[in-house]
């Protein structure tokens, strides 16, 4: 059940910072502005992306696949067999996908945590989402937090410096579990096919709604 849960969890933390809320606002150092000035001008630079993942869940469990970006809002993630699960996004619904099951659960991604991969004209300067920047050498690393929803956690996103290449992300959920993806083989030269991103019904009688 870990399993699977992390998946969802980590699907919800690819979509959609605007449902994170907090009850104060982060100060930033002029060094950590000037990382947030960086961040959002590669996060605007990138249109798609398509790269190979190793997830390792909670459990210490390592899955791997195929994920494929389309701004805004959309995003595939294809793990390998014999793993069933399909995460798709839209652009308005986040879906989990199970074939061995034939069910479909739907998130509405108000509730879920990162546009900041996703979103355009992204400015992390002024997002009062983010709660910290950390810079060591070679790396960058943003933090966000979801307070509620589904998606309760909070998730790292870490960037190479200094060429702002995104490299990997992890989510923290409510329970204190530990998810992390990391991208090899990343490319944003690509026009990944608009098919990708449409949600296939699998079973109508199965479906689940997470509001």
């Amino acid at each position: 059940m870990r399993r699977f849960s992390a998946l969802a969890v980590l699907a919800a933390a690819i979509l959609s910072l605007c449902a994170i809320t907090r009850s104060e606002a982060a100060t930033f150092t002029p060094e950590q502005i000037a990382d947030l000035k960086r961040v959002s001008a590669a996060l605007n630079a990138v249109q798609t992306i398509q790269a190979h993942f190793l997830q390792i869940a909670p459990d210490g469990n390592a899955e791997q696949g195929t994920v494929y970006v389309r701004k805004p809002g959309r995003v595939r993630f294809e793990y390998n067999a014999p793993n069933p699960v399909l995460v798709i996004s839209d652009g308005s619904t986040l879906a989990v996908q199970n074939s061995a099951l034939k069910t479909t659960d739907r998130y509405p991604l108000v509730n879920s945590p990162l546009q900041i991969l996703l979103g355009t004209n992204v400015d992390l300067t002024t997002d009062s989402h983010i709660i910290a920047v950390n810079h060591e050498p070679g790396l960058v690393s943003i933090t966000a937090r979801q307070d509620s929803g589904p998606a309760q956690g909070k998730i790292t996103i870490l960037f190479s410096d200094p060429a702002m290449e995104l490299r990997q992300w992890e989510v923290v959920d409510a329970q204190g579990g530990h998810t992390l993806i990391t991208l090899r083989d990343v490319r944003t030269d690509v026009q990944p096919d608009p098919k990708l991103f449409v949600i296939q019904e699998q079973n109508p009688f199965q479906q689940k709604r997470r509001d």
